[in-house]
């Protein structure tokens, strides 16, 4: 039995040495298995390091970008590399341990064809990204086609055949949890305590984690573009009742006709702003489907002979 352990890396020269003896001391108590770097363009020493690594090891390979593409482009681009009965997707940094991948396996092994892992706690985060976190997946969920747990990652173990069907998956904005999840596998969670950072800085700034999310919901379902339909009409019908009221208080009271109209105005235009900015999301996603660009391109591959479907 072979398994596969996607790793992505960006500018992780710091924890890198320590990641890499933490998953190897997991791994070779298991059978077979591979550990697949992807550099996602790293502006420090962690191509380098991860050459080095692959030099000694000949169980590391090593795919490296022309730049930095992205989190979940890295992820697949190991996926779309792999050749294990098991894929492992895990970070780096270490907040997501690596001796937890046996559990993983046993769940495996009993039936499941994905196992994720579920945040009980989340130490070393601010207040402020746990609940956005929260208030996000219940938008998610709410908005969403498909339900996706909350306080999970990307963090899991999927078998070859889910793997293959995510390959299948030819959009440019990629959500793969969201993804896994309308795939409608058998899923079941692990529970753990997510760890601070081994070493360094995240690398998710919060324009990235806004992009994510953006993917997350208009990946998946099309209920924001029903939702200005019911906006307009509420808002046109109080813009209608304030209008009609406001008509009757000017003579009644002498209000200022202007109060109306000002009024009038701003919710019709704050309308059509909601109704605008809903239809660039989607319209956005269309225009970079359209352009039918690589996910990613790779500069160096190293121990990896076969070529990606």
């Amino acid at each position: 039995m072979k398994y596969s352990v996607v790793i992505p890396v960006y500018n992780e020269q710091e924890v890198l040495p320590l990641s890499y003896d933490r998953l190897k001391k997991v791994m070779d108590s298991l059978c077979d298995y591979e550990l697949i770097f992807v550099d996602d363009g790293s502006r420090d020493n962690s191509l380098n390091l991860l050459r080095a690594l692959a030099e000694k090891d000949n169980n590391v390979r090593v795919i490296s970008f022309s730049r930095n593409f992205g989190h979940q482009e890295a992820v697949s681009a190991g996926m779309a590399a792999s050749s294990g009965s098991a894929v492992i997707i895990i970070d780096c940094d270490l907040q997501d341990p690596p001796e937890l991948i046996p559990q993983m396996i046993e769940k495996w092994q009993a039936g499941a064809d994905i196992v994720y892992g579920r945040r009980l706690k989340r130490k070393g985060e601010t207040v402020f990204k746990k609940s956005s976190a929260r208030v996000y997946y219940k938008m998610l969920n709410v908005l969403g086609g498909q339900y996706i747990p909350a306080n999970t990652g990307d963090f899991r173990l999927i078998d070859r055949k889910v793997c293959d069907a995510l390959k299948l998956m030819p959009e440019r904005n990629r959500f793969l949890r969201g993804m896994a999840a309308w795939a409608g596998f058998h899923a079941e969670p692990l529970d753990f305590i997510r760890e601070e950072r081994a070493a360094g800085q995240t690398k998710y700034s919060a324009r990235k984690m806004l992009k994510l999310a953006g993917n997350g919901i208009t990946a998946f379902s099309n209920k924001p573009l029903r939702m200005p339909l019911l906006i307009g009409m509420v808002l046109g019908l109080l813009s209608l009742t304030y209008f009609v009221f406001g008509i009757v208080f000017v003579f009644v009271r002498n209000w200022p006709v202007t109060h109306v109209l000002f009024a009038a105005v701003f919710l019709l235009l704050a309308a059509l702003f909601i109704i605008l900015g809903i239809f660039g999301l989607y319209l956005g996603r269309i225009y970079d489907e359209a352009k039918a660009r690589p996910l990613y391109i790779i500069k160096e591959k190293i121990n990896i002979d076969t070529e990606e479907p």
